[in-house]
Parts: structure tokens; C-alpha cells; sequence
């Protein structure tokens, strides 16, 4: 990988708490006239707010015209319409928990059930619910709503990391009305999960190694992450070691830091099987989540092991049949690769470009392309940051009108319940 604006470069804006940003119409940076200052954090809330009203007359369109389907009756309420899908997989087990005993299909293979889904958002919502006495539904879509208000707001001081505020303030834009952003008001762990990432993230571009422990701990357990994570910081540990004599900011890799960073690494690694071990100790079956997880494919392919790196290949020869789909495949992985070899993706600051990749590699390497993927590409996040980037007005409003049109398509084809929907989301 060629040489990189590191998230510390000098060149770079610092990130100012208290400096004031001009309207998401200006995107230069430039401050405005004291008499129309606000602080930062007030755009940020305004722009999420707006956002969620967008998306809320969009789900009560759908809802209006949904008919009786596995989870709600004809024209659900909204509150009853967030929590279908795997919002009622979520509300299984904060209420009953986890199966000691896997269910069994009549082929003798493991049947879908509860271990999928990590317990730290179902847990937290059920915890909340039983203090205030209020409805899972209620309480589930206000716990995703303030997790995604709080990673907007976390996503801005990222994005000021290396983005003068203008630019980041239009890429929390982009950040709050992406096409998968009805996440953020839903009864799923989606939103919940980016806010740890993204104060992950934040943690690990400013160097507080210690503080990423109990974050990555509860991210662990609310998404399948760790391993993703552990293998950007292992890329984030190399590179320090290879730049440790030529720091940009003369602070060399300390001793010290280098124990933390490779204990946080490990840390990450063993948290990414924790949920694999639990899942054994309590069914006594060694593989419980990963046949867990297969039982979802074998809809499309059939029951098989999973082999790393095989499922996209699998997947784009099911949808597109052989050697197509395979091909295919092979392309997307090359234009990923020349697309994060562009000049605008490498002024991404290095850490968050070790974090895309290590997710690229993740999702390659264990997922299988389905509709769901698309919630899936959430955490590639930080590269709105280079959408953001070009200045022109009308580029920008256009961007704005795809991300809304698209989060329309988005729930039209994978929200919204059609008999025997083979696009859940």
C-alpha cells in the first residue's frame, strides 16, 4: 500500500470542539459569522433528527400498505413494523433466551435458531424495558435510536480527524440517510454495534489503546466483529513497527505501546470466538454457531461446511449460475482493490483504511451474498468520508438524492414483507 496521509499528518485540520461550522449547503470548512454560530453537536443532532423523520414517513408508507404476514397483522403499527425480521429473533431471546438443545431438521441438519444473534443489544433493551415497564417493541427502537444519534455524533469527530468541518458535517449527512440507515430506528443491533465501532475506531486513530478493551469486549457481543477487528489492529501494529523510527508527529512505537496494541490485538481475536465457545459450552456441540449461521444458506445452497473464502464464490454461482457468478466475484474483488488504491480512499487516515480492508477480507471470508449483505456493508462507514469529498453543489445534492432514493429501494425490496420473501434484510 502506498504511503498515506496518516490520521496525526500536520497538514491536516485539527479537530476543535468548540469551533462553529457553516450550513451543510457550504461545505468548505469555513467559519461562519459569529452571529449564526452553533456548535457542532447541534448540526449533528438536527441532521440525525431530519433524517429519522425521512425514514419514519417512508416505513409508515410501507406499513400502510403491508399486508398479514409472520410477525404483524394487515397495516401494522410502526412500532409493531420495526420489530419484524430479526427484530423478533432479538425479542426471543431477550425474553427466553438461548436454546440448550438445537433444534434438528427432519435431514438430521441444525435448524435456525437463536445462537445467530449475539445477546447484547436483546439483553440492554430487556434490561431497559423491565426498569421502565414499557414494550419490547417501544423500547427497542428508542435503544437504536439513541445508539445511532450517539455514533453520528461520534462519526463527526472522526470524520473532523482528517476532514475540515464542512466536509465532515455533509458526511454525517451521508452517514444518517445512507440506504441502509432505517437501521438506526429499528429493533436490530445494527445500531448499537456501529456506535461501538465507531468509538473504536476514534480510539484507535487517537492512540488510547486502553480504553478499546471494554469497548471491543461489548462490540464482540453485540456483532460478529472481533475478528475483523483484531486483524485491522494487527495491520495498525505492523505499520507502526515499520514506521516506528519515522513517526509523522515524532512519537516513536513505545515499548509500552507496542504491549498494548498487541495485547488489545489478542484481546480481539479471542473475543471474535468467544461467542463460538459459549455456544459450545452451553449445547455441547462444538460447531453450534457456525452450523447455526449455515442453516440461513442452506435455503439458497443447500447444507454444506463452511469453508473460508468459498461462500462468494458459492453465492454468485447460485445467483448468476457457473462460471458467471464466480467471475463476477473475482471482479468486484479487483475493483475493490483499485478502488482503495484511489487518491481521494488513500487520504483516508491509515487506521481507517486498515479497518476497511480487514472488513472486506472478513465479509469474503465467512459471509454469503444474500439481501442481507447490504446491512452488512454498514461498517465500511468511513468511506462516506471520500464520497464527501468533492465541493460542488450540485454533486452534493445529487449524492443526497441517490442515498434517499436508494433507502426507498432498500425497504421496498428488503423491508417490506411479499409472501415468501427471499429478501430479508
Amino acid at each position: 500500500m502506498s504511503q498515506a496521509v496518516d490520521s496525526h499528518a500536520e497538514e491536516l485540520p485539527s479537530s476543535d470542539d468548540s469551533a462553529s461550522i457553516r450550513s451543510l449547503a457550504d461545505a468548505g470548512g469555513e467559519r461562519m459569522p459569529a452571529s449564526r454560530r452553533f456548535s457542532w453537536w447541534l448540526y449533528v443532532v438536527l441532521i440525525y433528527l431530519a433524517a429519522r423523520v425521512v425514514t419514519t414517513v417512508m416505513l409508515l408508507a410501507l406499513a400502510s400498505v403491508q399486508g398479514k404476514n409472520p410477525w404483524t397483522g394487515a397495516h401494522p403499527s410502526y412500532w409493531d413494523y420495526a420489530s419484524i425480521w430479526d427484530g423478533t429473533w432479538y425479542k426471543i431471546i431477550a425474553y427466553w433466551g438461548y436454546p440448550s438443545q438445537l433444534p434438528i431438521t427432519t435431514s438430521g441438519h441444525i435448524a435456525q435458531n437463536a445462537w445467530a444473534f449475539l445477546p447484547g443489544y436483546p439483553f440492554l433493551v430487556r434490561g431497559l424495558s423491565t426498569l421502565t415497564t414499557a414494550p419490547w417493541e417501544y423500547v427497542s427502537v428508542f435503544v437504536s435510536l439513541a445508539f445511532g444519534l450517539g455514533a453520528a455524533l461520534v462519526f463527526y469527530k472522526l470524520m473532523r480527524v482528517w476532514l475540515p468541518a464542512g466536509t465532515a458535517m455533509f458526511a454525517v449527512l451521508l452517514f444518517c440517510i445512507a440506504p441502509v440507515s432505517p437501521m438506526f430506528q429499528v429493533a436490530y443491533a445494527e445500531s448499537m454495534y456501529i456506535f461501538l465501532l465507531v468509538l473504536a475506531l476514534y480510539l484507535l486513530v487517537k492512540r488510547r489503546y486502553a480504553f478499546l478493551f471494554p469497548i471491543i469486549f461489548v462490540m464482540s457481543f453485540t456483532r460478529p466483529s472481533g475478528l475483523a477487528f483484531a486483524l485491522c489492529l494487527a495491520m495498525h501494529f505492523a505499520y507502526r513497527w515499520w514506521q516506528r523510527r519515522r513517526d509523522p508527529e515524532g512519537h516513536p512505537f513505545s515499548t509500552r505501546q507496542q504491549v498494548l496494541v498487541g495485547s488489545v490485538t489478542i484481546f480481539s481475536g479471542l473475543m471474535g470466538i468467544g461467542w463460538n465457545l459459549i455456544a459450545w459450552g452451553s449445547t455441547g456441540f462444538f460447531s453450534a454457531y457456525t452450523e447455526t449461521e449455515l442453516a440461513w444458506r442452506a435455503t439458497y445452497i443447500g447444507y454444506a461446511k463452511l469453508l473460508p473464502f468459498s461462500s462468494w464464490i458459492q453465492g454468485g454461482n447460485w445467483w448468476l449460475g457457473a462460471p458467471a457468478g464466480a467471475i463476477v466475484v473475482v471482479l468486484l474483488v479487483v475493483t475493490f482493490g483499485l478502488f482503495m488504491a484511489t487518491k481521494a480512499v488513500r487520504r483516508l487516515p491509515i487506521d481507517l483504511r486498515f479497518w476497511v480492508i480487514a472488513y472486506a477480507i472478513y465479509l469474503l471470508a465467512v459471509f454469503f451474498p444474500q439481501s442481507s449483505t447490504f446491512r452488512l456493508l454498514m461498517p465500511l462507514f468511513p468511506l462516506l468520508g471520500v464520497i464527501a469529498l468533492p465541493k460542488s453543489r450540485i454533486y452534493r445534492v445529487a449524492v443526497v438524492i441517490l442515498f434517499l432514493a436508494a433507502q426507498w429501494g432498500w425497504l421496498l425490496i428488503c423491508w417490506g414483507v411479499d409472501g415468501a420473501d427471499w429478501t430479508p434484510p
